[in-house]
């Protein structure tokens, strides 16, 4: 894999960890697109960091499991400025 690859997915990983953040936050953070970002912190942070890839999974596993709650959140916002 190339280096600047790996490093990348290491960067992101941190900034995942450091801020908690989504993969789409970190995508638009990073300026590259949630596939990378994913494919990232997935499948190559495995070969190269195996305890940071898992440290990150946590996170995204946490983000899964509140990803309904935050659509949810996002709908009931966008009729309460319709309606005012």
């Amino acid at each position: 894999m190339k280096s600047h690859i790996e490093e990348r997915a290491a960067t992101v990983a941190q900034y995942i960890l450091n801020n908690n953040t989504t993969v789409r936050q970190t995508a638009k953070a990073f300026g590259v697109s949630k596939s990378t970002i994913h494919k990232d912190v997935t499948e190559r942070l495995k070969e190269i960091n195996p305890e940071l890839a898992e440290k990150v999974q946590v996170v995204l596993d946490n983000n899964k499991s509140e990803r309904h709650m935050r659509g949810g959140m996002a709908t009931k916002l966008k009729y309460l400025k319709e309606k005012m």
